[in-house]
């Protein structure tokens, strides 16, 4: 017998799920709100969580991440009455099981229940083989980073072809050499090809290698990257960079695992093992013509969808520890310490070059500090803190509008005693009145003293207080000595 959660704000749509659940002979729960939920998520176990999107305090999307790190990992089916693309989306790369969409037909719930449910059984029953991976260089707990670390595990224990996408400096090169490095090939060798590195007219020479004369300049054969790789792992880094001229040829060695060099007149075979990796939408490419669909559905296999930095913030500071230890070490220098704000800083901004900005930024900073042992925001590049500031005031700013008027008005610019709140106001304001005064009458010290009803002794005396020299205000060529 399963256990279900579901969460939906409608009352009748969760008497409906709970009596079909029930005469599956599985056990139901339902909550009203994702706190709820939530809650009872983390306090019990369940194997299916059947979730809505529209709920009175949040989205369902946004949870799903969450639910499924709860001990007992549930599989989550999104049920909502506003289904739209993107939606459904952004619903499989937080890791739903299934998305359905409002009005729901009991076969619907029935065969998506019952998929689910075998399939929790078959996971439980499959032997279990620990495996601890290495993951040198890849940091992070996140829920998003450790659902790589299981199509890590589950690509080292295969030989298909891998795609890994994801943001310029993600760090899919390290998950690539993390599969090579846990799976069986790992005592051969890794061969990087940067795509994007290499120009045109090199990339079959590269590739292929060349026999001896091949052409101009050839005084020697040499052996190209896909024979190197024989045995090993051939890592084809931003594959969405090779020329379509290559993408054919390069088809074939996939079918074959056999290539012919250039001006050779005999084939060689390779047995490599393909990763390939990218910062482009190659579905989109196949669709314009920049990428052939044949390769692209070649090299993809198995995909690995490496999170933004940005989308994982709780690793930062992870990170900025490992880093920041690894840095020091290979300066030779004493470990940095760090203040809270440091680390604020480092939280707040968005990284658009990800883990490898994070690193070159630490870097900058530990050089910055030279020989203070403790890392402040200060030490961070400028446009870093400028975001700090400028999310600082937007905060306080919703903070305000979301705050009491009356209140914020009310409040003194800073904590004092009513006494020494009046005679800073009064000094002020003394100030002010003496300024105007003497500008009226022209520094005339006996009309200053007719109007303010201060004899000369008090009125010199307050100008000086408060810095006022009545000669700034006199009129040129008057002899203030004859007051």
């Amino acid at each position: 017998m399963a256990r279900v959660l579901i969460i939906d704000d409608e009352v009748a749509i969760c008497r409906v799920l709970s009596d079909m659940v029930k005469r599956m002979g599985h056990e139901p729960a339902t909550a009203k709100t994702l706190k709820e939920g939530v809650s009872k998520a983390f306090k019990e176990p369940f194997d299916v969580v059947l979730l809505d999107v529209a709920l009175p305090d949040g989205s369902g999307l946004d949870v799903i991440p969450k639910l499924r790190e709860t001990v007992s990992l549930p599989e989550v089916v999104i049920i909502t009455g506003a289904g739209d693309p993107t939606g459904a989306e952004m619903a499989i790369r937080n890791g739903a099981w299934d998305y359905l969409q409002k009005p729901l037909f009991a076969k619907d719930i029935y065969l998506a229940l019952n998929r689910v449910i075998q399939y929790r059984k078959n996971v439980k029953s499959a032997p279990k083989s620990p495996v601890a991976l290495n993951l040198d260089g890849i940091v992070g707990n996140s829920p998003r980073i450790r659902a790589c670390f299981d199509f890590v595990a589950q690509a080292a224990n295969s030989d298909a072809n891998v795609l890994i996408t994801g943001e310029t400096g993600t760090g899919k090169e390290l998950f690539a050499r993390a599969i090579h490095e846990n799976g069986p090939r790992s005592e051969k060798s890794f061969v990087v090809v940067d795509c994007a590195a290499l120009p045109e007219s090199l990339v079959e020479s590269s590739l292929f290698g060349y026999e001896k004369g091949a052409f101009t300049g050839a005084d020697r054969a040499r052996d190209g990257l896909i024979l190197q790789a024989d045995g090993g792992t051939l890592f084809l880094d931003e594959v969405g960079e090779l020329p379509m001229s290559m993408q054919k040829a390069f088809l074939r060695v996939l079918q074959e695992r056999r290539f012919r060099p250039i001006g050779g007149r005999m084939e060689k075979s390779s047995d490599f093992r393909l990763i390939a990796a990218t910062n482009r939408d190659l579905d989109q490419g196949s669709k314009t013509g920049e990428f052939r669909k044949d390769l692209l559905f070649r090299i993809r296999s198995l995909l690995i969808e490496i999170p933004p930095l940005r989308e994982r913030r709780e690793d930062i500071k992870d990170l900025a520890l490992y880093y920041i230890t690894k840095i020091c070490e290979r300066q030779g220098t004493e470990i940095k310490g760090f203040s809270p704000e440091f680390f604020e800083a480092l939280t707040t901004y968005n990284w658009p070059g990800n883990v490898r900005e994070l690193i070159h930024t630490l870097e900058g900073a530990i050089a910055e500090a030279g020989r203070e042992p403790t890392l402040f925001p200060k030490h961070l590049p400028s446009h870093i803190r400028i975001q700090l500031a400028r999310a600082s005031v937007t905060r306080n700013k919703k903070r305000a509008e979301k705050s009491d008027p009356g209140r914020t008005i009310a409040l003194p610019p800073f904590k004092t005693s009513y006494k020494n709140f009046r005679e800073s106001v009064m000094a002020e304001a003394e100030k002010h009145y003496f300024r105007d005064l003497m500008e009226a009458v022209k520094g005339s010290i006996s009309e200053a003293c007719r109007i303010s009803g201060l004899g000369r002794t008090r009125l010199y005396s307050l100008l000086k207080k408060h810095g006022i020299d009545r000669s700034e205000f006199s009129a040129p060529g008057k002899n203030l000595r004859r007051e």
